[in-house]
Formats: structure tokens, C-alpha cells, sequence
């Protein structure tokens, strides 16, 4: 009897310490995504582990925003993808885009960092992907956009007083070069169209640009599929499994 009562008090014991275990480890959860917005997910069905990275409102670069604008912050992304790369656990990278855009070079070197992972990604935009947003949108090695999503192309806007002289003209056309190269490189859209929509002056009432939305960004080669997180998921599964048995 005291045998059998002892076994029950062990597994009782047992079942509080996994479930303050779990708590902990849900409390660690909400306390990442509160303070970066991002998190790892645990192991599925299949024995994967994915990270997840969501871009949200507006990039925010050298300079800090205000404290009601819901921005993604560079200094908290970078060191998290160079962890994603260095990480053996994680198989795979998940992005959630939906973004106004932001200042261009701490996005650009966003996407230059999802792009020379070595782990699959795949991005899903959801809302809009605008501005910056755009070459963030196709940095992966397969991109989605939901149905709805909408993607503002338009060239570089510069904020406050710019000096209107030769060497400003010349900073920003190469910075614009820099945009619509990596933009191309990483999508099926070419040069020439790239360039249409994004200096289209019949569209935008106060802007240059187009508004492209969902299918319209995969029939221009911009995105590859329109899908949800279901077909984003099963796509990256796929990239995980080719990579897997790529290295047997």
C-alpha cells in the first residue's frame, strides 16, 4: 500500500514539475515576442524546428521613433537571424511581412540577411508589404502573398530639407540602383518592369508608383505564389526536407 502510495505521489510531482516547466517556457514565449517580436515555435508533427521572424509597421533605422508607432527595430532583428544561421536546432526560417516601409538601409540589410541564410526561408506577406517592404517581401528562397495583401511600389522618398545638387541626385539614384538590383536578383520581375511600375506617374494622385495587389504582384514575377500560412508552411516543410536529404 505505501508502495503504490509513494508511486502516485512521485507522479504527481513529476506532472507539477512539467507543468511549471511549461509555464516557464510560455512565460519566455510572450516575454520574446513582446520585446523583439519574434519566436521559435516549437517542434511540429514532423520533428521541425522553425523560427519565426515578423516584420511589422515601419523599419526603424539610427533613428528612434515615437513611442506609438509600431516599428521593427534592426538591432533586434540582425543578431537574431545571425542566431537563426548559427543555430543547428533550426531547420527553417518563417518571415510575416506587413510593413509601411521604413528607412532604406537598415531594411536592405534586413533582406541582405534573410538572403544569404543558409537555413530555407520563406516569406509571406500579409496586409501590405510597401516601400522597403518590397525587396524585405522577396529576400527568401520562396515568397507568398495572401489575396488581399497590398505592395506600394514607388521610388525613394527623402524626409526633411535635401539639398538640390548634383552630389544628393547621384547618392540617391545609386541607392535606388541598390533597391531594384536586389529586388530583381531575388524575384522573377525584370529590370525594365520593375522600373515601370515604380516610376508609373497615371496611378498615385500625390505619388509616383503603383499599388499592386495580391495576384497582381505573382503575374508580374514579383512574388512566386499567392497562398496563406497553410501553403507557406507546407512549402517550407518541402525546402527542409530537400535540405535534409541533400546532406545524407
Amino acid at each position: 500500500m505505501n508502495v503504490g502510495a509513494n508511486f502516485h505521489e512521485m507522479e504527481r510531482e513529476k506532472r507539477c514539475e512539467q507543468r511549471l516547466c511549461d509555464m516557464k517556457l510560455e512565460e519566455q514565449r510572450i516575454q520574446q515576442i513582446e520585446e523583439i517580436g519574434q519566436m521559435n515555435l516549437r517542434e511540429n508533427a514532423f520533428g521541425y524546428h522553425i523560427y519565426l521572424l515578423n516584420i511589422i509597421g515601419e523599419i526603424e533605422g539610427h533613428q528612434s521613433l515615437g513611442p506609438l508607432v509600431k516599428t521593427t527595430k534592426y538591432e533586434h532583428v540582425l543578431p537574431e537571424l545571425a542566431r537563426v544561421e548559427e543555430d543547428v536546432s533550426i531547420d527553417g526560417l518563417l518571415v510575416l511581412l506587413n510593413t509601411v516601409g521604413g528607412d532604406v538601409e537598415a531594411g536592405l540589410a534586413i533582406a541582405e540577411m534573410i538572403a544569404s541564410l543558409s537555413v530555407p526561408v520563406v516569406t509571406l506577406l500579409l496586409g501590405g508589404g510597401h516601400s522597403i517592404g518590397v525587396p524585405l517581401s522577396v529576400s527568401g528562397d520562396h515568397s507568398f502573398i495572401v489575396p488581399t495583401a497590398t505592395m506600394v511600389v514607388h521610388p525613394i522618398r527623402m524626409n526633411g530639407p535635401v539639398l538640390g545638387v548634383k552630389h544628393n541626385y547621384e547618392y540617391i539614384d545609386r541607392m535606388q540602383e541598390r533597391i531594384i538590383s536586389f529586388t530583381c536578383n531575388h524575384s522573377g520581375i525584370t529590370e525594365k518592369m520593375l522600373k515601370q511600375i515604380m516610376f508609373n506617374t497615371k496611378e498615385l494622385a500625390k505619388d509616383v508608383g503603383s499599388v499592386l495587389v495580391g495576384n497582381e504582384a505573382v503575374e508580374l514575377g514579383l512574388i512566386d505564389e499567392v497562398g496563406g500560412i497553410r501553403e507557406a508552411f507546407s512549402y517550407l516543410y518541402d525546402l527542409i526536407n530537400e535540405r535534409k536529404n541533400s546532406n545524407i
